[in-house]
């Protein structure tokens, strides 16, 4: 009877461990240039509590020139990112409170423990395919927007 017992627990905390992730909001994001004109438009996750960022685009095997993730933290600080179980090259964008980009982390190395890290203080990072900033002219002069669709 203990035996069941236990076995019944196990499975009952194993259920509420799911290892599926929570669906998270959607939305559109517009990469800007100076004078505010859209360079291009794409589709991103929104990462805005703790297990949503620290999961990020782990295990993604695909990922189109417009999708993205957009990671949003509370407050500015010097962020750190890594590629541990991402086997995609991404570039890692990393954006100031003022929505300007800080730095940008191109073509990083998949399944690297590296860290990426912010050059100055950053409250969002938008993660995008390898390859992204440089195709569609992305850089330090560039700004973001953003808006919820989901």
């Amino acid at each position: 009877m203990k035996r069941i017992l236990i076995t019944a627990i196990a499975v009952i905390l194993l259920q509420g461990c799911s290892s599926e992730p929570e669906e998270l909001a959607r939305g559109e994001l517009d990469f800007l240039d100076t004078d505010g004109q859209v360079i291009r438009t794409i589709e991103v996750e929104f990462a805005e509590d703790d297990a949503a960022r620290a999961r990020g685009l782990m295990h993604r095997r695909q990922l189109t020139l417009s999708e993205g993730m957009l990671f949003i933290f509370p407050t500015p600080d010097s962020l750190s990112f890594w590629m541990a179980n991402t086997p995609l090259p991404l570039d890692i964008m990393f954006v100031g409170a003022d929505s300007g980009i800080v730095n940008i982390a191109k073509r990083t190395t998949p399944l690297s423990h590296e860290h990426i890290r912010s050059t100055d203080l950053a409250q969002y990072v938008v993660e995008v395919r390898g390859g992204f900033s440089d195709r569609f002219g992305i850089d330090s002069s560039t700004s973001i927007r953003w808006k919820k669709t989901e």
